[in-house]
């Protein structure tokens, strides 16, 4: 039987406590073995409860952001970020030269397609790229455990087949957790949920830190959606006490943090400080960015974002979220890693391929010059752009030695959105289109979909359905003085879908799209407003059966 087909038969042995609730393979059960399962329950219940503090903590920061208490640097660390002294562990083994990192999900064929894409890193994604179906969490964890041991390989329907190149140029492997808001209800500990942060790095970790050090790397992760510091020291703490259960060297695991929230990037050198024994370094995580933007701030009127293609990352707010980080990361001897770039190669229309690479390379410039030691893409064919750009501009491994001190921010330069944008009545259409779309698929279990051209992930359209909600929320008015509320975006969320109807004909009652309308519908008035996708609807894709003990 193939690692990925399922089984309805539910594999039992006794680990106290722990409950799964969902079918697994044969190999899935070697992942979920009892001492794995130990090891991840005892994390669970040592952190758990600090996580759920933070998530509070959230929860009154925001009525806090509401009140109008913007955000600011907090005085209380000041002493952190003044001290020019303390400095980050220096880069690990595999991390030295990060020049082109190339993301996706945890999917085997994309997983092997990665490590083979030529990039010098890859990161794993167990969050924003895929849509977290028991399947999806639990096959990615057999699809690490056999990258990492370099067995990976697949056969798809029509016979071709996959397997890694032989001449040692595999990519270095990073995995990205799911983010602290997130559980993971088809595994129960002591009769909760478990935090799906701690469920996906305790995982890879036991099965895998031993083997990849073996190897001469070591385990790194990416750490997203982290809004303080405290949550980068719950992080370290988890850290220390996993690689001291395993009689692993402190110190051995590294963690770039991605700073794709707006408080975090006014705790850029305390997170770093608090990770220092384990840090790789900052990431411009720029839609998650813009996304928290929005959600952080939606209750007031004065930071209403125009269109999405209006907010570049030249505009004022973001290059000075850019020029912070990079200086912080240099000061701390830590790499600033650039972001992503949505474009994807596109077929059969040579003029508009050459419009969308040209914009690659002119973002990957802008990087590059900017200090960057590094960037993402998020398809193969764009690793030998970004190559290009950054090999002329950055021949050695990184410039960790570009210090920027020519950089002066300050708390109200990273909420400065003067600059010129519109909203059209396109965009509003846009960001219908964009939400259904992403939806729906997520709904069917696909966590990045290629739409408008561009490579859209949870981050993308987070952006499209918290901008509708902020633009009826302030009652904004398009271009051509079109008053947007919800009645208005509600009557284009319903001609939309009757496009989308009359498309597919027959085939519409086999989608998801009626799920994803009726979820939409509650985020697009001004009113209601959930914090992220799975809040609207990670119990829609949840598949517990009857439980198994293992």
């Amino acid at each position: 039987m193939s690692v990925l087909s399922r089984s309805a038969k539910l594999i039992k042995s006794n680990v106290a406590g722990v409950t799964v609730l969902a079918p697994i393979t044969t190999a899935e059960s070697e992942i979920l073995s009892p001492q794995a399962l130990q090891f991840v329950a005892t994390l669970q219940r040592i952190f758990n409860p600090t996580r759920k503090t933070l998530l509070q903590k959230r929860a009154l920061r925001q009525q806090a952001l509401d009140r109008g208490v913007l955000p600011d640097f907090l005085p209380e660390t000041a002493h952190i970020r003044n001290d020019p002294n303390w400095r980050a562990a220096p880069p690990a083994p595999g991390l030295q030269d990060r020049r082109v990192e190339i993301t996706g999900p945890v999917d085997r064929k994309m997983v092997i397609n990665a490590l083979n894409s030529g990039a010098k890193t890859f990161m794993a994604d167990f969050e924003d790229s895929t849509s977290p179906t028991w399947e999806n969490i639990i096959s990615g964890q057999v699809n690490m455990r056999d990258a990492v041991r370099e067995t990976i390989e697949f056969t798809n329907a029509n016979g071709k087949k996959y397997a890694l190149r032989k001449d040692g140029q595999l990519a270095t492997l990073l995995v990205r957790p799911r983010g602290w808001h997130m559980v993971e209800k088809h595994v129960l500990v002591d009769g909760e949920p478990m935090s799906a942060s701690i469920f996906d790095f305790s995982l890879y970790f036991f099965h895998n830190a031993k083997e990849l050090i073996k190897r001469g790397k070591g385990p790194y992760f990416y750490l997203p959606k982290m809004e303080s510091h405290l949550e980068a020291r719950l992080w370290n703490d988890i850290f220390n006490v996993a690689q001291d259960m395993l009689s692993v060297p402190r110190g051995t695991i590294r963690g770039t943090v991605l700073i794709e929230t707006l408080l975090a990037a006014y705790e850029m050198d305390e997170i770093i400080y608090e990770l220092r024994d384990h840090s790789a370094g900052l990431n411009c995580g720029r839609w998650d960015y813009i996304f928290s933007f929005i959600k952080k701030l939606r209750n007031h009127p004065q930071f209403v974002l125009p269109q999405r293609s209006s907010v570049t990352m030249t505009v004022p707010f973001m290059n000075a979220y850019v020029q912070l980080l990079i200086q912080t990361c240099h000061k701390r001897g830590v790499h600033a890693m650039g972001g992503m770039a949505a474009q994807i190669p596109i077929k059969n229309d040579p003029e508009a391929n050459n419009a969308a690479m040209t914009k690659v390379r002119n973002d990957k410039l802008r990087e590059v010059t900017a200090g960057h030691d590094g960037t993402w893409v998020a398809h193969p064919d764009l690793v030998k752009i970004a190559f290009e750009i950054f090999d002329e501009h950055m021949p050695q491994p990184n410039q960790l030695h570009v210090r920027r001190d020519d950089v002066k921010i300050s708390a109200t330069d990273l909420l400065d959105i003067n600059f010129k944008g519109t909203i059209t009545e396109e965009s509003v259409r846009e960001n219908i289109e964009i939400a259904l779309a992403y939806m729906e698929a997520w709904l069917r279990g696909v966590g990045c979909v290629p739409i408008f051209n561009l490579m859209e992930d949870l981050a993308t359209y987070e952006i499209s359905r918290s901008q509708l909600y902020q633009w009826a929320r302030h009652n904004v008015r398009t271009d051509k003085g079109k008053i947007v509320n919800g009645e208005y975006i509600g009557a284009i969320l319903n001609e939309e879908i009757d496009k989308i109807h009359k498309k597919l004909g027959d085939k519409y009652a086999n989608t998801k799209y009626e799920a994803a309308k009726k979820a939409l519908a509650t985020n697009i008035t001004g009113d209601r407003y959930d914090d992220f996708l799975p809040d609207l609807l990670y119990d829609d894709i949840v598949s517990v059966s009857a439980q198994a003990k293992l």
